[in-house]
């Protein structure tokens, strides 16, 4: 099916289904919502296009699953973060796991029945992702896994996880698994963030068992997987994300007046310099593309125009933020984050520099 053609159909369905959310904005309505939302998309079709036959999808290309994404985040009828944790997950499992596990748990993520997470950043080592400690040590044909996670998305509602762990020293003794949440040893300690939101959590793995037919490739194949994903975090998601922010600036224009437009315009400057730069990426992804430290770009692009969004909403809205309780205080305190979260700041730009413009490493 044509792009064009798909958002067409996408809009008509969604026109005469509704699944607007309810009043109960919570972070348990959100997920439940995100279910609901996934399920009815699943069994009309849409959530399985972009995605190959193997893991019962539609197949086309993997701008299909931008299009419905953009469409539902410009709806708002899912929150865009926790909604494209499908772009990060699926592609790692589809790639690196075995096909019959592939075909087996990627349906039940797609259509709502599971949410996943990523156990990724540990205590001591957040952008470092290299220094990670979390060990898994071979025991006949399982795996045991102990360590600690943190910032890990979702992790109380999580039925399964993609984990990083050390198997060997350095880069090539990271070794990945998906390992089921409920499997005995492992503990969840939700995290409440500034924004009042329990988003994140600690995992913590003692002596967790893990069957061998989990692993993600080969040991020490960890190390590539993430390359693989981090990428994939940084161009569907961005693009759902980006559609998300430009409903929150048309939602600023209607509540400020024709004095403030210079301020606007400079934020959606900034927005539409970070969507053009998504579409660039999308367009690679369509083309059959890998992508790689490019995508670095797009995430410096991304959190300079978010936080520059609420900023703005910060000065033209006075006191809203700092002394009401609506949903702008909420996601000017996210937006903080948008220079932390999926690649701080400073690190992308150290990629950039010495990945793209080769200037060396000090």
């Amino acid at each position: 099916m044509r792009v064009a053609e798909f958002r067409t159909a996408v809009r008509d369905w969604l026109d005469t289904n509704d699944l607007s959310p309810g009043a109960d904005q919570s972070l348990d309505a959100q997920v439940a919502q995100l279910a609901r939302v996934r399920r009815a998309l699943y069994d009309a079709g849409w959530m399985r296009y972009g995605w190959p036959s193997e893991v019962d999808g539609l197949g086309g290309p993997a701008v299909l699953r931008a299009v419905l994404g953009e469409e539902v985040a410009t709806r708002e009828l899912a929150e865009p973060g926790i909604y494209s944790m499908v772009e990060v997950l699926v592609p790692s499992v589809i790639s690196h796991g075995p096909a019959a596990l592939a075909a087996r748990v990627v349906p039940l993520l797609l259509s709502g029945r599971e949410q996943w997470c990523q156990g990724f950043s540990e205590p001591g080592s957040g952008s470092d992702l290299a220094s990670l400690t979390t060990r898994a040590v071979a025991r006949g044909g399982d795996w045991v896994v102990t360590g600690q996670k943190v910032w890990t998305s979702l992790a109380q509602y999580a039925a399964r996880c993609v984990l990083l762990t050390r198997t060997a020293p350095g880069h090539g003794g990271i070794t990945a698994f998906l390992v089921d949440m409920d499997t005995p040893g492992i503990t969840v300690r939700p995290l409440r963030t500034m924004h009042g939101v329990d988003e994140f959590a600690e995992v913590f793995l003692d002596d967790v068992v893990v069957p061998g037919d989990r692993m993600l490739g080969a040991p020490g194949d960890g190390w590539a997987l993430a390359m693989d994903l981090l990428p994939h975090e940084r161009s569907t998601c961005f693009w759902h994300r980006i559609a998300h922010l430009y409903t929150r600036l048309d939602r600023l224009g209607a509540q400020v007046s024709v004095e403030d437009d210079a301020a606007l315009g400079a934020a959606y400057l900034a927005l539409h310099t970070a969507r053009c730069r998504s579409h660039g990426t999308q367009r690679r992804l369509a083309d059959g593309g890998r992508l790689g430290p490019e995508t670095s770009v797009d995430k410096v692009l991304l959190a300079t125009a978010e936080q520059l969004v609420f900023d703005t909403a910060r000065d033209l809205l006075p006191g809203e933020i700092e002394l009401g309780d609506s949903s702008w205080r909420t996601e000017y305190l996210y937006s903080r984050a948008a220079t932390i979260y999926g690649g701080t700041a400073e690190i992308q730009r150290n990629i950039i520099a010495r990945r793209l413009l080769d200037l060396g490493r000090e």
